[in-house]
Parts: C-alpha cells; sequence; structure tokens
C-alpha cells in the first residue's frame, strides 16, 4: 500500500482527506509530533518516513478579523510551513506532491472568474495579504521544482472557500458559513429577533463542501500525472453574503430579521474561480449548497452535545 504523508491532518480539510483515503496508508504527524515551523526536523522526519506521495493541507488559518490582528503570525508560520515541507519532501526524494494553496493568491482587482494565470498580476486583498503572500511562495516554490526536475510532479491545487465537518465554529477564528450557523443557532436558541451582517451583504463568495474537496484531492493523488500543475478547486458559481445568511436560517429554522452593519469591513467584493482546467480534467463539485449546510449544521450539533 503506497504511504501518504498529510500535513494539517488534524484540521478540517485534512480530516476529510483522511475519511476518504482508501487505498492509501496514511501518515497524519499532529504538530506535537512534527513542527512544521522547524526546518530540521521536517528534514528529518520526511527521511525516516519516505512517503511515495505528500499532499500539504497545513497552515495556520482564520477569518477576517484574525488576519488583520496577526498578519505578522498569517505570514510568517505560512511561509516557514510552506517552505519547510515542500523542500523537505523534495531533498528526501519525494516525486509526488500535492500543494493546497488558495484563491486569495489571486489580485484584489482581477476580473471573475479568476483563471490560474492571474496570480501575481495585481495587489492582493489588504484583509489577507500575509496569508495570500505565504501561498503565493509555496505555489511558486513547486512550480520552480518542477522547472528544474521535470521527473517531479509537484502540482497546486487552489480551493475556494470551503465549509463542512471539522470547520471550526468559534467566532474568533471561523470563516463565513460556520461563523454564520454559530451566529443563527445562538439567535434560534437565544430568541433573538435579529442578526446582524457585516457589510451590506451583497459582496459574493464562493463556498465548496469540503468533503468534495477531499474527493478532488485524492482524485488527484491517484493519478497526479494527468492533473494540471496549477489548477482551481471550485464550483464556478456563487452566493451572496446575504444568501448565504438565509440558506443557513432556513436550515437552522430561525425567522428573525437580519440587520447590517455598514461600517465593518467585507473583503473582496467577488472572488469566484475559474473551473474550466477543472471541468477539462472531469471533475465537479456534487454537495449542493443546501445539502453542505444541513450536514455541517448537523456536524455542529453534535459538537455541542
Amino acid at each position: 500500500m503506497p504511504r501518504l504523508l498529510l500535513t494539517g491532518g488534524r484540521g478540517m480539510v485534512g480530516r476529510n482527506i483522511q475519511a476518504a483515503a482508501r487505498g492509501w496508508d496514511v501518515v497524519a504527524p499532529t504538530s506535537d509530533q512534527l513542527d512544521l515551523t522547524d526546518a530540521g526536523a521536517v528534514s528529518v522526519y520526511f527521511k525516516e518516513n519516505r512517503p511515495d506521495l505528500v499532499i500539504h493541507a497545513a497552515g495556520r488559518v482564520g477569518g477576517i478579523q484574525a488576519n488583520m490582528a496577526h498578519p505578522v503570525a498569517f505570514l510568517e508560520a505560512n511561509t516557514a510551513m510552506g517552505r519547510n515541507v515542500i523542500m523537505g519532501a523534495y531533498n528526501a526524494g519525494v516525486r509526488q506532491f500535492i500543494n493546497l494553496a488558495s484563491t486569495c493568491m489571486y489580485p484584489r482587482a482581477a476580473p471573475n472568474p479568476l483563471s490560474e494565470d492571474m496570480i501575481l498580476t495585481g495587489a492582493l486583498e489588504p484583509t489577507n495579504e500575509g496569508y495570500a503572500l505565504a501561498k503565493i511562495m509555496a505555489t511558486r516554490l513547486c512550480e520552480y521544482i518542477v522547472r528544474e526536475d521535470p521527473q517531479a510532479q509537484y502540482k497546486t491545487l487552489i480551493p475556494c472557500n470551503l465549509y463542512g465537518p471539522h470547520d471550526k465554529f468559534d467566532p474568533k477564528h471561523s470563516h463565513l458559513i460556520p461563523a454564520i450557523i454559530h451566529k443563527v443557532h445562538q439567535a434560534r436558541v437565544n430568541g433573538d429577533a435579529t442578526v446582524e451582517i457585516w457589510g451590506d451583504g451583497t459582496a459574493r463568495r464562493e463556498f465548496m463542501y469540503a468533503p468534495d474537496l477531499a474527493g478532488a484531492v485524492l482524485r488527484a493523488a491517484n493519478d497526479l500525472t494527468a492533473l494540471p500543475d496549477l489548477m482551481n478547486i471550485g464550483l464556478g458559481h456563487d452566493h451572496s453574503i446575504n444568501d448565504y445568511y438565509a440558506a443557513v436560517a432556513d436550515v437552522v429554522g430561525w425567522n428573525g430579521t437580519f440587520t447590517h452593519d455598514l461600517t465593518k469591513p467585507v473583503g473582496m467584493k467577488q472572488k469566484l474561480c475559474d473551473t474550466t482546467r477543472a471541468r477539462d480534467w472531469g471533475w465537479s463539485a456534487p454537495t449542493s449548497l443546501a445539502d453542505g449546510i444541513a450536514q455541517t449544521y448537523q456536524f455542529y450539533l453534535e459538537a455541542q452535545s
């Protein structure tokens, strides 16, 4: 059985990959077992474990509030992890590598939908610039390795925004959909008549159910040769922030009124993936928004009990 070394195995993406990783001997060290910011430790770990494939899903992640409050940590930690994991794998003789990046790498003013050739063609969104710079570095490093060593298959998938089982629901650390689920659920439990939305709610976002990403990653793992060197993984369509609040309210069963705080930051007005390469690869996300939110809400309820 081939060995798969997965970083970030305890995160949302990593847990969903492990749940679907049939046919692989998965090695997923925790941060206590391996500090990915320690280059020496990472190098030794790779040489001792000799994986056939590495999937790099680790990273320091968070929403707008966290990125704005801790830009140093988001840039420094993610840059160190990306560099150490990629070079640790390559120097250990690993020739198959899947790097998971982020659509925040795209320029703030890039026209939508966002195609892979737009990276580094303009200024980044200031609210998550540090994280984006780290992801761009890792992506370019993979591309440079392939340029110097054509036998190496170091490829990058760029997921759109994600939500799903094992997400973070704490408002201090959560992304949009889990934050909405928590807020609307609390409003229902507390009998609140209103829920506040940051901004006017017209900004648009593309959110994919995390198990769908896991399916795409493992499909790539089983046929890395056919995968483009750089490819978006997304839906190819999006919804407004107001739409997401309404969809969650419908699932949760809350019938109150939404208000808008126009003084709050909202980030980019739209961030929609061009999924042409993924469609040509023969893949599309199978889970609808309603089904994904319902399954995520069920996970949230079980986690509260």
